[in-house]
């Protein structure tokens, strides 16, 4: 029996997907899930504008320092309890008998609405680059281009989610093959804007200027506190490094996962860490104007449009490099769909979602949970409805889906480290005396994160820059603590064993 099989019946589950990924499909579905693109070019908000390129390429450095530490401390876990709830799982048997039930409550619940407004994120970006790629197709915002309405961007936005849908609907090797393409996709094409766009610039700033200037905007951001400032700026790199948990949602479906899962989690934050911010001279203030060549709608299309059509009199080369950056997100989203569907599934499973038996159904061929992967895009397309009336609705997201996901990470990471170490069974991967300081370290460092992806991003604060994320999350999570409160406390045991080890009985 495969290793992985062996200890998910020890945990008490039976084996029902098709346990067929090998390690290197599961790292590129995980590393896939993490959007390169996200990190080679500023996308969260007016992450140049607040402080300049050195707080962008030093909070990219810092961020990866302090992700290493995340990662290792969920590789020990993932290494002991190779399952597909993953982090609800790992928390309710982690924590102590009492609080099991309630720590498995908030990590599903944490970990589904990260999940599924990280296919948000997702949609969005490709969204916005494909009405970039549209409008510069067509001319420029200067010259009389398209550039896509909101109806016409809520409608990409829905097709997106769609068609991941559609697509993991099918068997899994189908999903593995994309992300494996994905993969080389990602890494490729970052390597190719980190060469050629500093080659095809007109100008390009020196490594002291990128490594050292530090450069505010208070006109256009409101904020003259360079602290602030540089707290703000490094949510970029805070938002790009997540995603790589990815591996420990399909361990259920890989060979060997108490091994394969750890390093595909690990090796998934050491390629994402590698790729640093792509830099040349700009006006930061004009990358943001709404009158400027892409209506500053989309930073990576202005940047690209200047350095070609700046050398070459055309925008061909920018166009051919938003289609690169646009199937990163692509990918990106359909993993992202892949992961939610397994949580959604699991916690399904575990009778934690109203109507669970409609939803923890496998599809009669392919095995997949196709229900689930539907449940997950309707509720998609549901969160950026706004879009038609709000502006800030990408902010929104990506701050729900950061808080959502890496908070998600805190409650298992937090039970491994007060639990009394002789209770933990090791797997293959283990940190030894070791594991405390970096549980300790990491669960602290996920704190400030969720933290300041709460606060005010502009100034004056209007309706129109309003962080949603707070009330969002507040109203969700407020009626999920309500919900457990009067009702699920009751019923609700953590993951639900379907095997009786001892006498090998379903």
């Amino acid at each position: 029996m495969d290793s992985g099989e062996k200890r998910l019946n020890e945990l008490g589950y039976k084996q029902e997907l098709r346990r067929e990924m090998t390690l290197f499909k599961t790292f590129a579905i995980s590393f896939s899930t993490m959007t390169l693109f996200t990190g080679i070019i500023p996308l969260y908000g007016s992450s140049l504008l607040y402080a300049g390129p050195a707080s962008l390429v030093w909070g990219w450095v810092v961020v990866s320092f302090f992700t290493w530490f995340v990662g290792l401390a969920m590789a020990e876990i993932c290494s002991s309890f190779p399952t597909t709830g993953s982090l609800y799982f790992w928390a309710a048997h982690l924590a102590s008998p009492k609080w099991g039930p309630f720590a498995s409550w908030c990590c599903a619940w944490l970990e589904t609405i990260g999940l599924i407004a990280g296919m948000g994120t997702q949609a969005y970006a490709g969204s916005q680059t494909l009405q970039s790629i549209i409008l510069l197709c067509t001319g420029t915002n200067k010259d009389g281009g398209y550039f896509a309405p909101k109806w016409l961007f809520l409608c990409m936005y829905i097709g997106l989610t769609i068609i991941w849908a559609v697509l993991n609907t099918f068997a899994l090797e189908v999903i593995a093959f994309i992300d494996i393409i994905s993969m080389w996709w990602q890494v490729a094409g970052g390597l190719v804007i980190i060469i050629m766009l500093p080659l095809v610039a007109l100008t390009t700033q020196s490594a002291s200027y990128v490594f050292t200037h530090f450069e505010m905007s208070p006109k256009a951001t409101g904020i003259s506190s360079k602290p602030y400032a540089v707290i703000l700026s490094f949510l970029v790199s805070q938002y790009s490094l997540y995603g790589y948990d990815s591996a420990a949602h399909l361990t259920e479906e890989t060979k060997g996962a108490d091994k394969a899962g750890p390093i595909a989690i690990l090796s998934s934050i050491n390629l994402g860490s590698f790729f640093q911010h792509s830099e040349t001279s700009y006006d930061f203030s004009y990358l943001y104007d709404t009158s400027n060549e892409t209506a500053g709608a989309f930073v990576p299309a202005q940047i690209l449009y200047d350095a070609f059509h700046g050398r070459y009199h055309n925008s061909t080369g920018a166009i051919i490099l938003l289609f690169v950056i646009w199937g990163s997100f692509f990918f990106g989203g359909l993993s992202v769909t892949t992961s939610a569907a397994r949580v959604v599934y699991a916690l399904s499973r575990d009778k934690g979602i109203p109507f669970s038996s409609i939803w923890r159904q496998l599809h009669p061929k392919h095995k997949v949970p196709s229900n689930a992967v539907w449940l997950c895009a309707a509720i998609c397309i549901i969160l950026g409805l706004p879009i038609l009336k709000v502006n800030v609705v990408f902010t929104a997201i990506t701050s729900i889906c950061t808080i959502g996901w890496v908070g998600g990470y805190a409650v298992p990471i937090f039970a491994r480290m007060v639990m009394a170490e002789q209770k933990f069974n090791a797997g293959p991967f283990y940190l030894g005396k070791a594991s405390r300081p970096i549980c300790l370290i990491a669960f602290l460092w996920i704190c400030y994160t969720c933290s300041v992806f709460l606060l005010p991003t502009f100034y004056p604060i209007s309706w129109d820059n309003f962080n949603y994320a707070p009330v969002a999350l507040g109203v969700g999570l407020g009626l999920i603590m309500l919900w457990w409160l009067l009702d699920a406390r009751k019923w609700f045991t953590g993951p639900v064993r379907n095997i009786d080890n001892e006498n090998g009985k379903v």
